[in-house]
């Protein structure tokens, strides 16, 4: 397999004959994280295919990075695995319980969403 090209998306031009056209990148619309005792995070337990149970971390506000960074932390945490995607983190299991005492030491504003 070969190696991926990681130049920059450029948002919908093809090719413009325009000499003075900036093209606008996708990457430059991220906002800026803001400091953890100001996210208000929800955690969520959900269902996914085949009825396996995942905990749900959604409304973080910031950049992919520091999600995925936080997303790495609560999975090295548990001890499972898990992903991140569309803006949330999926730990695999139920540790909620466990999730919102490391966030609350973290300093985040997190409280458990749901029944």
């Amino acid at each position: 397999m070969g190696k991926k090209n990681k130049k920059k998306d450029i948002s919908g031009v093809v090719y413009s004959t325009n000499q003075n056209y900036d093209y606008s990148y996708d990457d430059e619309l991220e906002e800026e994280t803001p400091a953890p005792n100001e996210q208000n995070l929800r955690i969520v337990l959900d269902r996914k295919k085949g009825g396996k149970v995942v905990t749900a971390i959604i409304d973080f506000v910031g950049t992919t990075e520091d999600l995925k960074d936080l997303g790495k932390q609560l999975k090295t945490y548990c001890g499972v695995g898990g992903t991140v995607k569309e803006g949330e983190i999926l730990i695999q299991g139920d540790f909620r319980d466990k999730i919102l005492d490391l966030l609350i030491e973290k300093g985040y504003k997190a409280k458990k969403k749901g029944g």
